[in-house]
């Protein structure tokens, strides 16, 4: 997968982008992983805003899923994260939201993945740490106070996914996405590339200008 040129982004009627700052797993090559000096200036200079999403392992992928790796993986990430969104030119107090890309019941978030985000929250400090997730996650995760809060009235470092949310959106959330590419559910055409789509639920969701 490469980098959507940013006109084409703006062409197609959006208003930014999340973009990763992790690298490919082993097996897999996005174009797009990690986002570059380069390309941020050029989204930038089209007028698009830019978040900062961490993910490198997946669910039955060549790397298991980021959140299993505990407390020390979540120093890990984060240090990681944070060294690849400075080199973009990533606001300084701008959040990474983290993925937890799987549907996870309590227990597994209590005693595997909230170890993860007190790791990652050693590093950034709980207000520039993030959520990706299913709204119960993204429930818990406030509620454990291991994400950080928005200039939004209301509003946390919550990164809505459709999936495992049962059509419901949690009310604290900045972002929902709401179209996942899938091959059997393909999204909309930006560039030439299928891209995922997210609403934005705030006017601080993030975006590096308003966290320089």
């Amino acid at each position: 997968m490469r980098q959507i040129p940013a006109q084409d982004i703006r062409a197609a009627g959006h208003s930014g982008v999340i973009n990763y700052v992790s690298t490919s797993r082993p097996g897999s090559s996005f174009g797009a992983k990690p986002i570059t000096l380069p390309y941020a200036q050029s989204l930038t200079a089209a007028g698009l805003v830019i978040v900062s999403n961490y993910q490198y392992g997946k669910p039955g992928g060549t790397a298991p899923s980021d959140f299993t790796r505990g407390f020390a993986g979540g120093v890990a990430d984060a240090r990681t994260a944070w060294r690849l969104h400075t080199a973009a030119g990533g606001g300084r107090s701008a959040p990474i939201f983290f993925s937890v890309d799987d549907d996870i019941d309590r227990a597994t978030w209590n005693n595997v993945a909230l170890q993860w985000f007190r790791g990652i929250n050693s590093v950034l400090g709980v207000m520039r740490t993030g959520i990706y997730a299913g709204i119960n996650p993204c429930q818990w995760a406030a509620a454990d106070g291991v994400i950080g809060r928005s200039g939004s009235p209301g509003k946390v470092w919550a990164w809505q996914t459709r999936s495992w949310s049962k059509g419901q959106i949690y009310p604290g959330a900045v972002l929902y996405q709401r179209i996942i590419d899938t091959a059997s559910n393909p999204g909309p055409i930006v560039g030439g590339i299928r891209v995922d789509v997210n609403d934005v639920l705030a006017q601080d969701c993030g975006q590096w200008n308003l966290h320089p």
